[in-house]
């Protein structure tokens, strides 16, 4: 079948475009897949400790900053609904430049994001199989999660729908154990008495007189790492049908599911495990395993913990969809290689070349360290964060002088800036890895701009269809 020519960009002929087949459910399904419900269990003893075991607040302290920018996301949606992202909304409403070094610094989060499932596959599988070399595991994983994306978006949902509803299953009974274990009078220290710190049905998990707000909101920049994938389904914009009305409800509520989920869990785990994690678990940087064994015993363990290699892959895979189209987008614009970046496959209707280009990054995942690509990936989600709420007043209030009534006031200027507060609060509890490799990330996409802008004399390319 001939296929005809959809779209001409800056007198290039498009053959092919992404196609709107992604539902509410959809991209809800593939955005809690990238979030991974099941990471409370290896974040919960890090978290305890740092928020002076107050995890459940520090959840809510998190949810509240992602919330408020996930309604910024929905705003631009509406205004550009694009696969780019916080890069076109920054692109669009601020400047040029400024969009660049926006999609330039969420690379950090978007193409590290899948390196990082394959580590911890990589991980699990080595302890299961020591005898196996890593770099099998590392190769086998990449080629699966590559080959599941250039089967397409909607492909990617489906696969992921059963090990989203099995995680949410496991988060679930595994509730149930520690509520019941609560309700008998017993928590991991033994009997439960009146000078027990926390007591079943109190509020005390959230807040008592250990409570300090900088080591919540230390523990809440530690927590954004779980949210992260929540921002990624804006770039499935072109693949959602009524996009507009569909994503923004999406993105909502794709974090708020997340966020309950977190919160309930934690409030029973805090209980649970009342006081310094270190009692408790051998390394409070990865709790998951100590967790599991004290709260369902051996076989609940093992099982689970063999499910976990499943359900990290379901965010690789979803992450993998998310950067291949940020790429796709900032290559249509012409800011890198339009022919290679801005493919389409006429078959499958993916950015097939991106997908096998971040597929040959993840290999990466056979030499890196887990905790350099978790830093460096806060540093790329907290820039689009940021940006994203300051394009919504830039473009709402300030170029289009929506701030004639309270009503447009309250929604593009205090809910964005409330937003971009909360995220700057996080931004002061940054790691200083993560700030380091951020900003040397940074320099070279300056340097790559300059040369791109002959010298910043030009402003870097941009795709206008939806201007």
């Amino acid at each position: 079948m001939r296929i005809t020519p959809l779209t001409t960009i800056s007198g290039t002929p498009s053959v092919v475009k992404l196609q709107k087949t992604l539902g509410l459910w959809h991209i809800i399904i593939i955005g809690l897949a990238y979030i991974q419900p099941m990471t409370l269990f290896d974040t919960f003893g890090l978290v305890s400790e740092e928020s002076h075991y107050h995890v459940p607040t520090s959840y809510i302290f998190a949810l509240i900053a992602i919330l408020l920018t996930s309604i910024s996301y929905g705003h631009m949606i509406k205004r550009y609904p694009s696969s780019g992202s916080a890069y076109t909304y920054a692109q669009k409403s601020i400047h040029p430049n400024v969009g660049f070094m926006v999609g330039w610094s969420s690379w950090l989060d978007y193409l590290l994001s899948p390196m990082v499932n394959i580590i911890l596959a990589g991980i699990y599988l080595d302890a299961l199989f020591p005898t196996v070399n890593h770099w099998v595991w590392v190769i086998v994983l990449t080629a699966f999660m590559t080959g599941i994306n250039l089967r397409g978006a909607r492909f990617v949902a489906n696969f992921n729908s059963l090990i989203v509803f099995v995680q949410l299953l496991v988060i679930g009974i595994f509730t149930y154990l520690v509520y019941s274990k609560l309700q008998m009078g017993y928590n991991a220290e033994g009997p439960i008495t009146e000078a027990t710190r926390y007591q079943l049905w109190s509020l005390e998990p959230f807040w008592n007189e250990l409570t300090s707000v900088g080591a919540l909101v230390t523990g809440a920049t530690l927590l954004c790492f779980s949210f992260t994938g929540f921002d990624s389904l804006s770039s499935l914009a072109e693949e959602t049908k009524d996009t507009e009305k569909t994503l923004p409800k999406a993105i909502f509520l794709t974090a708020l599911i997340a966020g309950v989920i977190f919160v309930i869990s934690t409030y029973f785990m805090q209980i649970y495990f009342p006081n310094d994690p270190k009692n408790y678990f051998e390394d409070v940087a990865a709790t998951q395993p100590d967790i599991l064994l004290l709260v369902g015993g051996s076989l609940f363990q093992s099982y689970v913990l063999a499910f976990a290699i499943i359900t990290v892959m379901a965010s690789g895979i979803s992450a993998h969809a998310g950067v291949s189209r940020l790429m796709y987008a900032m290559g249509r614009d012409g800011v890198i290689n339009k022919k290679i970046f801005g493919h389409v496959s006429p078959k499958n209707y993916t950015p097939s070349y991106n997908i096998l280009i971040v597929g040959v990054v993840a290999l990466a995942a056979g030499f890196m360290s887990l905790d350099i690509v978790i830093s460096m990936i806060s540093f790329g989600a907290l820039t689009a964060f940021t940006f994203v709420n300051l394009s919504v007043i830039s473009r709402y209030a300030l170029r289009d002088g929506r701030t004639k009534n309270f009503k447009d006031i309250f929604n593009f200027v205090i809910i964005p800036l409330l937003g971009f507060f909360s995220i700057f609060a996080l931004w002061l509890e940054i790691e200083e890895t993560a700030l380091k490799y951020g900003l040397w990330w940074a320099m070279f996409g300056i340097l790559y701009l300059g040369y791109k802008t002959k010298g910043f004399k030009y402003q870097a390319p941009q795709h206008n269809e939806h201007e």
